[in-house]
């Protein structure tokens, strides 16, 4: 099977452009820190870190980079596929 790459870059950047702009939305309705501690504790985890006030800026940045590196990610994936598995 043949994979476009083109699409499995839009498929991958939007995936992770989205589980980022789900995580700028808890961090803006003030849920984030709560769900790192949880996540953390469960992982046997102590980390000092603490989630900053929101930015529009750096929200709106932090998805268009990831989403960005994920079609980059995803365009390689499937050329690389593509070359694997020549018929």
């Amino acid at each position: 099977m043949k994979l476009d790459p083109h699409k499995a870059g839009l498929s991958l950047g939007l995936f992770i452009g989205g589980l980022h702009t789900v995580w700028s939305l808890l961090v803006a309705l003030g849920f984030a820190q709560t769900l790192m501690n949880w996540s953390l504790a469960w992982h046997m985890v102590s980390s000092p870190a603490t989630v900053a006030p929101f930015s529009l800026t750096n929200a709106v940045t932090l998805v268009i980079v990831t989403a960005l590196i994920g079609y980059g990610m995803g365009y390689a994936f499937a050329t690389i596929w593509n070359k694997v598995h020549k018929s």
